[in-house]
């Protein structure tokens, strides 16, 4: 069994990328390396190199990378000339893709889900949300939340908190109220509490809302985790206010944060769930909106797009359901490796004095800074190790390694971020003054 990274020590000849790919990528500037094949939480670069994940496609890959069970079924489908594309046309791969999440996840969650296929990422989901809940309500206002991350396109982004982020719109970003999120000024404000004054404030200028958008652990805004009873709160005002609770469950779902659905157990039940990333359980991209049946008041292509539903991801993710989903054991593996996790960093927090963030498998800690996390990840990449950063300031260190995991192999990079976190803060740790201590 492989349990530690074996980096390489050349990067690629960029110049194709350098002439021909826009200056947006981002990953590839802080990972210079050619990949060229991957299996479960290893990445390979065209020089030999061997990398540990804990990127996982942003969490699009909670299942690894070329699952053997899921590429074989894809395998199967394509060599037997399994339809491909077929816009919203009925398809074996559809039905039982159907019939499977029917089964495994939402019966016994005890939830009534109508499910709409969007286009196929994770902001086209978010676009159909919202669209839907205008539609239902008749009102614009959507309310999300500081450091909320949900998508890139014009809508999404508009509910999107990040600066950046919203500068490369290009026109205003309107409709939407950002509220602050549970603990945004502190433990001692309640900001549910906030927010049911402004919405009983006639005067408060907050318009009429027709939803609330959530995340119940905020992936790209720093892992802040919001605790059961706020969202509890948040859903209840939603339903005085004749609101819908949309949560966005594209990053915290699949099991990232523990269960399917990342608010499982918190005593709420969402009007609109998206869902996308390792919904195909294999990187394909597959975005679902899921709605309340009685909100389900489109007219017939009212809201379409050409790739609504992709046939290989349909194939891939009803493996990944009855593989994974339908195996009370795969659960509990994930809860045991979520609380390595967290013993993990708390250990190192606890060394520094600093502070974690986050639930499950979905969890970082906060350096304090964007410049000493970057070096946290340039050290930890020069040692075979792909991890990248989270938060307003990009302070936190976020880890999303695989649900499947070996812990060994999970301990083992975590040793590595161990070691880069302590040869990053032990210079700040010295530099600062003794206190009590003459001069």
């Amino acid at each position: 069994m492989t349990k530690t990274p074996m980096p390489s020590a050349t990067a690629p000849d960029t110049k194709i990328y350098d002439r021909r790919e826009s200056r947006v990528r981002s990953y590839s500037r802080a990972m210079p390396r050619q990949f060229g094949k991957a299996q479960g939480p290893w990445l390979h670069d065209n020089e030999g190199g061997r990398y540990l994940d804990f990127l996982s496609g942003c969490s699009s890959l909670n299942y690894g990378h070329n699952h053997p069970v899921l590429k074989a079924a894809l395998m199967d489908y394509i060599a037997n000339d399994g339809v491909t594309h077929a816009l919203d046309l009925h398809t074996d791969a559809k039905a039982a893709f159907l019939r499977t999440f029917e089964d495994v996840i939402l019966e016994p969650r005890g939830l009534d889900y109508r499910a709409m296929f969007t286009g196929p990422t994770g902001t086209n989901a978010v676009e159909a949300a919202i669209k839907l809940a205008r539609k239902v309500t008749g009102r614009e206002l959507v309310v999300a939340f500081t450091n909320g991350f949900h998508g890139m396109t014009l809508g999404a982004l508009a509910c999107t908190g990040n600066a950046g982020k919203r500068g490369g719109a290009g026109v205003p970003l309107s409709h939407v109220s950002h509220e602050p999120f549970d603990g945004y000024y502190g433990s001692e404000v309640d900001t549910a509490d906030l927010l049911e004054q402004r919405l009983s404030d006639p005067s408060s200028g907050l318009d009429a809302p027709a939803a609330f958008l959530v995340e119940t652990v905020q992936g790209e805004g720093g892992l802040n985790a919001a605790s059961p009873a706020w969202l509890r709160r948040i859903a209840a005002l939603a339903k005085k206010h004749g609101a819908l609770m949309i949560v966005d469950d594209i990053q915290a779902g699949c099991g990232r944060t523990g269960g399917f659905f990342s608010f499982e157990n918190m005593g709420f039940t969402p009007d609109i769930v998206t869902l996308a990333k390792s919904l195909s359980g294999m990187g394909l991209p597959f975005a679902l909106t899921l709605m309340r049946p009685d909100l389900d008041v489109w007219s017939p292509g009212e809201h379409n797009g050409t790739f609504r539903g992709n046939n290989h991801a349909f194939v891939t993710a009803t493996a990944a359901l009855r593989e994974f989903w339908a195996d009370p054991a795969f659960i509990d593996a994930v809860a045991r490796r979520g609380g390595i996790l967290e013993r993990r960093l708390e250990r190192m927090a606890e060394r520094h004095g600093l502070t974690t963030r986050g639930r499950g498998m979905m969890r970082g800690i906060n350096v304090g800074s964007g410049e000493v996390a970057s070096q946290i990840t340039s050290a930890c990449f020069e040692e075979g190790l792909i991890i990248e950063t989270s938060g307003a300031h990009d302070e936190i260190v976020k880890v999303l390694a695989p649900l499947t995991i070996e812990d060994a192999v999970l301990e083992a990079g975590l040793d590595i971020l161990e070691e880069a976190v302590a040869a990053a803060i032990a210079p700040v740790e010295r530099a600062l003054p003794k206190i009590g201590v003459a001069a």
